[in-house]
């Protein structure tokens, strides 16, 4: 399956070592579930699998158009009704660590919320190690741009040599109010300035989002909680724009759903994680904006963080 090789270009796939398992509560279901990352062969993307339901019916492919419902979360699901729920921050993690295969078991209807970031996830994968396969990565390249939008939310993929991304949020609480970010997405970048930002919410919602059977494992331990202007954490931010930080953690995860690494510019305006898989599905929609590349064929990244600076 794996070799010893060196794969600092990101030439070729990778999968874990070894099985990596953690636990913990969902955020919306409020469940303790098992989690276990294992290999896989090269060549046959991220899959998840539920321990609790047996057969063909217990296996989901992670892909965009395995996906069944978006609020609040993205949840992926199978023809025989089965779903995963809230795998956003698990997929950004994968992506960030440059996981391109991988089977991802578990007891329950949702992945586990852990701190609310990807942090814990990407330590998870560091704990099992990297192991590089003899098979060349498979990338997407952008060819023209993609736009999809209402006019005050829009989310967008246009060219580049790179994998980039920038987003925007306007919030009225002064807590968040308007941030923006933007970066180049590699393994360090990612584990560095974007890995640790964590889910937020309002307190004021929490009430109505579990009359609808939401936020039931939701607490100060894995979300940032926001009431009126204040950030309720007694510990703070992790970062002083950990909001617009996270909202990429989101679209990381999310666009990882395309089946291999996007190469192109990704930018949000108040997009969420049905926006951004309904521009999964308008990439896909048309086959002259984008193509498959292998990554030897790939330039080098090549510009600092200062040239992606969003206005």
């Amino acid at each position: 399956m794996a070799n010893n090789r060196s794969n600092a270009d990101g030439m070729f796939q990778q999968t874990l070592k070894k099985s990596v398992t953690i636990a913990g509560v969902g955020l919306h279901s409020g469940v303790i579930v098992t989690l276990t990352i294992s290999p896989a062969d090269a060549n046959s993307g991220i899959t998840f699998h539920r321990t609790d339901i047996r057969g063909a019916a217990a296996v989901i492919p992670a892909r965009w158009d395995t996906v069944v419902d978006t609020r609040l979360c993205t949840v992926i699901g199978n023809e025989h009704g089965t779903t995963v729920g809230t795998i956003e921050h698990l997929m950004s993690a994968l992506a960030g660590c440059g996981i391109d295969n991988a089977v991802v078991s578990l007891d329950g209807i949702e992945v586990p919320i852990m701190d609310g970031s990807a942090a814990p996830f990407v330590a998870a994968i560091e704990q099992a190690g990297i192991a590089v396969q003899k098979a060349p990565r498979r990338v997407i390249r952008i060819l023209k741009p993609v736009v999809i939008g209402d006019g005050v939310k829009s989310a967008s993929f246009t060219p580049d040599d790179a994998t980039t991304y920038s987003f925007e949020i306007d919030f009225d609480s002064a807590a968040i109010s308007r941030q923006a970010h933007a970066l180049e997405i590699d393994t360090d970048s990612f584990k560095d300035e974007i890995s640790r930002a964590r889910t937020f919410g309002f307190l004021h919602e929490v009430e109505g989002l579990r009359k609808m059977g939401l936020a039931r494992g939701g607490s100060l331990d894995n979300a940032v909680v926001i009431s009126g202007d204040t950030v309720m954490n007694a510990d703070g931010l992790r970062f002083s724009d950990e909001f617009v930080r996270h909202k990429i953690l989101d679209a990381v995860g999310d666009l990882y759903l395309a089946g291999a690494p996007i190469v192109g510019h990704f930018h949000g305006v108040r997009s969420g994680h049905a926006l951004n898989n309904q521009l999964l599905r308008a990439l896909f929609a048309d086959r002259s904006a984008w193509r498959y590349e292998t990554a030897v064929s790939l330039p080098v990244a090549r510009r600092g963080l200062e040239q992606l600076a969003v206005a």
